[in-house]
């Protein structure tokens, strides 16, 4: 049966499904304008540009601490504010500005200037967007929302690379930068007509509030786990640089980050399920014992099959770990401090992420390939020794009870 407006829409002071098909399409045109330049973005960084493997890891670790920055102080604000649509739409604007940039950039600086500006505005749009979505419909049918949003999401995800592999070869890479900006402001024309604001009454809270209350237990592992797994970590720019060594060519590589996003989509709905039945714990610990499997092909495997490994292992360790990872922190931490508890969970990741891809990055320009994914692959199984634990704390509590 599919998803009704009266399933969606059932107290009249709440916008429903209007909203968030209009949201849903909002981020799909929003993908199809972000993967149109992320599928050749790195190999631009590299082989156009001259930028090495640190820099590339820098670029995106820059870019990834500031997407969790910000999503941190937009949730913050939103809820002072009590208005959601406007920090949604300056994040949407200052992404999709921030794109066409990359068509002038002619320095690695200069591409990380953008890229951070990128990934900023993705961070304002991320927290108060969810917010919004959540606010549209009655509670008890949110996850068929927040599924609906994530379905067109990730069809513009597919769609982006797939245009990008078809334009490359007909006009090039930096007037690609540039006809990105297209679905980008399709996007922002939806939001602007589409989409109504749910104002709430503006809250006192303070930024990261009761932080030391929860910095302890359990959450306190979850956050050392992940934070141990950040400085190994490594994202989908190393796999797509890796395949132009592996003889992809370059007008191919979007093919290859569309590949990774279809196996990304399919796993992640039946983890969601899985982890309902067996707990978010044990999947956690799946997904880094698959990202260890990812870095030992990156390290000791060569040719077309070891680019296929690439594509599939990494695709479902991101897939299951994009799940389950935000997911957890609800468990750890209670519904009055819920904002600090993200708060802190994106510091704690962005750091360990920049952390990361900077020096996997260095190892692999310095002491070469085999050493890099091998300490990535060493990292991966402490991570995932580290999540075993907390499932085995957790299976403790639940055997001996309150």
């Amino acid at each position: 049966m599919g998803i009704t407006d009266k399933g969606l829409h059932e107290d009249p002071e709440k916008p429903g499904l209007k909203n968030v098909y209009a949201m849903g399409f909002v981020s799909f045109f929003t993908d199809v304008s972000t993967e149109m330049i992320m599928g050749y973005l790195p190999v631009f960084i590299v082989q156009d540009l001259g930028g090495t493997k640190t820099i590339l890891g820098l670029i995106e670790g820059a870019g990834e601490l500031a997407n969790n920055f910000f999503r941190m102080i937009s949730g913050f604000l939103s809820d002072r504010l009590g208005k959601r649509k406007p920090l949604v739409f300056a994040g949407y604007a200052f992404s999709t500005l921030s794109k066409p940039l990359f068509a002038v950039s002619t320095t690695p600086a200069e591409a990380l200037s953008v890229r951070v500006m990128d990934r900023t505005g993705k961070g304002i749009r991320t927290s108060p967007r969810d917010a919004l979505l959540s606010q549209s419909v009655d509670e008890k049918v949110a996850g068929r929302a927040f599924g609906l949003h994530r379905t067109l999401d990730q069809l513009g995800a597919i769609l982006g690379p797939l245009l990008a592999a078809i334009l490359l070869p007909l006009i090039g890479s930096r007037p690609l930068f540039i006809v990105s900006f297209i679905p980008g402001v399709i996007a922002l024309l939806i939001l602007w007509l589409l989409v109504v604001d749910v104002k709430t009454t503006p809250g006192k809270s303070q930024l990261l509030r009761g932080a030391s209350q929860i910095l302890k237990g359990d959450f306190l592992i979850l956050l050392a786990t992940l934070a141990v797994f950040g400085i190994g970590y490594y994202d989908f720019s190393f796999i797509l640089v890796r395949s132009t060594e592996l003889g992809i060519t370059p007008g191919l590589v979007p093919l290859v980050y569309m590949a990774i996003n279809l196996f990304h989509t399919a796993i992640g709905y039946p983890a969601g399920v899985l982890s309902d039945k067996i707990g978010r714990e044990p999947l956690l610990a799946t997904s880094f014992l698959l990202f260890s499997l990812t870095s030992l092909f990156f390290a000791y495997s060569s040719g077309l099959f070891s680019t296929v490994l690439l594509i599939v292992f990494y695709g479902l360790y991101f897939g299951m770990y994009e799940t389950v990872s935000r997911a957890l922190v609800p468990k750890y931490a209670p519904s009055e401090l819920r904002g600090t508890a993200y708060g802190v969970f994106y510091i704690v990741v962005g750091l360990s992420d920049l952390m990361g891809m900077s020096l996997v990055g260095f190892i692999w320009d310095n002491a070469g390939r085999m050493q890099a994914f091998s300490y990535s692959t060493l990292i991966g199984i402490a991570a995932t020794v580290l999540a075993s634990l907390l499932t085995v704390r957790t299976r403790v509590k639940q055997i001996s009870g309150p």
